[in-house]
């Protein structure tokens, strides 16, 4: 248990003074609320995805899962760890949580007070346990609209209100300015970047920006689950490195392929981690550790999966040109189209075909979210969509 005493130092910043100013009681009675609280959301949102009674040839383009799955590295570090499944291991956590923070330019440490990096079984749970140490019911979770639906309803289901901001008209980045005056005490300012589910970038300055301008006694909570993707988007690791007020969020669960598995990290000043892992839960699965930081070694395996991911993205982006069908364009592995008529309706009759798209966000209800599949996946969506779009 985190002593109740703050140094000097921490007593000066307002997180800290925030944090210590909530009483344990009010921790204890979440967990008690639900040993899962931080995960409920998550796999609320899941069961949006999830597809019931799907025919074993069918094309499943709706999650963002990278099809590719583990490189044959990490394949081969899983398997060579399971038998060892018998032991917590919790030396390949920190293993893995090692090589990630000198990738990233980050302190590592065995003692979490000292260290900027925390591994996670994948970037949802951090995101939710931010919201649980940082929202409150004054202290609302301000997010861009469309975005990840996550955090916001982590915040509702805490009591904490959730603000949302839409994107700007174009671009479809964040509005970082109306974001930082969304609220004038916000707990949590969440940008993903590349955004779930335009996979659109906002830009090094519009974040620094809103770093240096948001409300003091925030966090800038930066979801960078899709950075690898991108071509344009720059990984904020040294702002946690710099001690700003920022909690950087990574997973493997996109370009490296392991969505399954369940491996992610938090990057952060010690003092933001520290009030995370009140809600830390125990050991990670070890055969996501092994995998993720077999990953992490393998050289040039970003550049050919972003360069792989990217040629079939355009192809599907000059199809959809062609056909003068409407789409934002993305550096992530997923994309927005506009049917021109409710979403549902264009989900429906694509699962017809056998190709199975993702969501309908409600601010914008004739746009749908396409996973960039496979090239085989993507050749069979082309044709779905010729029969369906025009219908």
């Amino acid at each position: 248990m985190a002593s109740a005493t703050l140094t000097r130092q921490e007593e000066r910043n307002p997180l800290n003074r925030e944090f210590s100013r909530r009483s344990f009681h009010r921790f204890a009675s979440l967990l008690a609320a639900g040993a899962a609280l931080p995960f409920y959301n998550e796999r609320a949102l899941a069961q949006l995805s999830m597809l019931k009674n799907m025919p074993p040839d069918a094309v499943k383009i709706n999650a963002n899962e990278n099809p590719m799955g583990p490189c044959p590295e990490a394949a081969e570090a899983i398997h060579a760890v399971v038998q060892k499944g018998g032991r917590y291991l919790y030396e390949e956590t920190f293993a893995m949580a090692s090589t990630l923070a000198e990738q990233e330019g980050v302190k590592f440490s065995w003692d979490p007070a000292a260290s900027y990096i925390q591994a996670f079984a994948g970037s949802s749970d951090p995101l939710h346990r931010a919201v649980l140490a940082f929202c409150s019911k004054d202290k609302p979770f301000v997010v861009g609209d469309p975005g990840y639906e996550a955090g916001a309803r982590a915040a509702k289901y805490i009591g904490a209100a959730a603000v949302t901001v839409p994107l700007v008209k174009g671009s479809a980045a964040h509005d970082v300015k109306a974001l930082a005056a969304a609220h004038p005490s916000p707990g949590v300012i969440y940008v993903c970047n590349p955004n779930n589910p335009t996979g659109t970038v906002t830009s090094k300055a519009d974040i620094e920006w809103l770093v240096a301008n948001k409300p003091a006694g925030s966090v800038v909570l930066l979801d960078e689950a899709y950075i690898h993707l991108s071509d344009s988007a720059v990984r904020s690791s040294y702002l946690a490195a710099a001690d700003k007020d920022v909690i950087v969020l990574r997973t493997f669960s996109k370009l490296y392929g392991m969505a399954g598995l369940r491996a992610g990290a938090a990057i952060a000043r010690p003092d933001l981690l520290q009030k995370m892992n009140v809600y830390m839960a125990g050991a990670l699965p070890v055969t996501a550790m092994v995998g993720a930081n077999a990953s992490l070694k393998v050289k040039n395996l970003v550049a050919e999966r972003r360069a792989t991911i990217a040629a079939i993205r355009t192809e599907t982006f000059e199809f959809l040109d062609k056909r003068n069908i409407e789409f934002l364009p993305s550096e992530a592995n997923m994309f927005m189209m506009n049917v021109k008529r409710p979403g549902k309706d264009f989900y429906e009759q694509m699962a017809k075909h056998k190709v199975y798209i993702g969501r309908v966000w409600p601010v914008w209800p004739t746009w749908v979210r396409v996973t960039v599949g496979t090239r085989e996946e993507m050749a069979k969506f082309r044709e779905a969509c010729v029969q369906c779009y025009a219908a």
